[in-house]
């Protein structure tokens, strides 16, 4: 029964490389390319034969399967992986906003899973868990070689278990554990308030299957109070991103016309434009957007279309830098891929992959009571993933080389400068139109 089940596994090897082999000819010629590929195929098949006859224990044929394609995909970017039906699930958990866990964003830095920033109100958050922080150990077990969603699904779990995590940190001599108690991990995504001067304020945390409903509500809410509304800050900062389709909508909220964003990849389906529409309900009054280094992906897709259009100015420290499209590929067995399909460009023809958005007004955030060595700026980026899909320059696509003017908070000392910079900056808004005309 086994050779007949290893002869089974081979053979279905082999006919995926026929099919591959096959679909590779053009004119019934068969290039150098194709050739090294079907030598490829073949070695890879004796490597699985001699691993399932010699290795010292038996060992799942599905398993090494499983194992090879995860290698292949993860060779790619950091940003395509392969999810078994179990990882398959928790993305989908993600995308919906409510989940338990500890309340981190999490990526691979230098083969390192790595903390990109704890959610504020979190476990994590509360234990003093930052920025950089590196977990090298999670229960005791080592994270080395570890996916960020294997490592997603360690550290999620039911609401009050508890997990011991291992961190280490630049000024630390010695590896130190942390134990957190999971709690719901619940992000609203957006919140909102009222300033002074009647501007608004209204923070996107994230960009989930709720955020444009609750994006809706939070401006209808705050036009009825203020009448008028003199200015908008909408501010994106530490917001990983999220739905593509979501941030297009969010996107359309403050525009009437113009393109939102636009995708182009290998393939003549990847090539997309999102136009705006003219509902005739957009908010009108002048606009403030803030960002940073945690401001990301979907998030830069819609800092990048306010400022392209002129309907924004962007204020705070450049963006994260990713503005590549991820599509999730379901299969038959309830696994999937996640895999890197298109660029994604803003209104003006730039791509911002490994660049980031560079702001129109420079603002570094200045916090008191944070530590010299956990600067905002020393956060990472895009650029510094190892395998990071590179900016592309091609096609017409344009990198931003603006130079923006740096500006320092006159208070210096405020709790959230960027912020008030920008309620300065919507308040002398009017006075500055008024220099201007006369």
């Amino acid at each position: 029964m086994k050779k007949i089940s290893i002869r089974v596994s081979l053979l279905v090897i082999l006919c995926v490389a026929i099919f591959i082999l096959l679909a590779l000819y053009s004119n019934n010629q068969v290039s150098a390319l194709d050739k090294a590929t079907y030598k490829d195929i073949k070695t890879f098949n004796e490597v699985f034969d001699m691993v399932k006859k010699n290795y010292v224990e038996e060992v799942d044929s599905s398993k090494l399967i499983q194992g090879a394609i995860n290698g292949m995909i993860r060779s790619l970017d950091p940003h395509s992986s392969f999810m078994t039906p179990d990882l398959y699930k928790e993305l989908e958990v993600e995308t919906q906003g409510q989940f338990g866990g500890i309340g981190i964003e999490i990526t691979i830095l230098k083969d390192v899973l790595t903390v990109v920033s704890p959610v504020e109100g979190t476990p994590a958050f509360n234990a003093g868990i930052k920025s950089g922080d590196q977990i090298i150990r999670i229960d005791g077990k080592t994270t080395k070689d570890i996916t960020i969603m294997e490592a997603v699904k360690k550290l999620r779990g039911p609401k009050d278990t508890k997990i011991i995590i291992t961190i280490m940190r630049d000024d630390m001599s010695t590896a130190k554990d942390i134990t957190l108690t999971r709690a719901v991990i619940q992000i609203k995504s957006v919140r909102y308030k009222i300033l002074e001067d009647n501007i608004a304020y209204i923070r996107i945390a994230s960009f989930h299957e709720r955020t444009v409903e609750d994006l809706r509500k939070a401006l209808r809410e705050t036009s009825e109070k203020l009448r008028p509304m003199k200015g908008l800050i909408l501010d994106l900062r530490n917001d990983p991103g999220g739905l593509l389709t979501q941030a297009i909508e969010a996107s359309d909220m403050f525009l009437t016309s113009g393109v939102i964003v636009s995708t182009r990849g290998r393939t003549k389906n990847m090539e997309t434009k999102a136009i705006a529409r003219n509902n005739n309900n957009e908010i009108s009054c002048p606009m403030v957007v803030l960002v940073n280094e945690g401001t990301a992906s979907a998030a830069e897709i819609v800092a990048g279309a306010l400022q392209d259009n002129g309907r924004a100015l962007i204020v705070g420290t450049q963006t994260f830098g990713k503005a590549s499209v991820q599509t999730i590929i379901p299969l038959e067995d309830g696994s999937a891929i996640k895999l890197t399909t298109a660029r994604y460009y803003t209104p003006k023809g730039r791509s911002i992959q490994a660049e980031g958005i560079k702001p129109d007004i420079v603002v570094k955030y200045i916090n008191p009571s944070e530590d010299k060595g956990n600067t905002m700026e020393d956060r990472i980026r895009e650029k510094d993933l190892k395998g990071h899909i590179k900016p592309a320059k091609e096609d017409g696509a344009k990198l931003d080389e603006t130079k923006a003017k740096d500006i320092k908070d006159s208070s210096g000392f405020s709790p959230d400068n960027q912020l008030k910079t920008a309620v300065d900056i919507l308040k002398s808004w009017d006075i500055m139109k008024k220099n201007l005309n006369s």
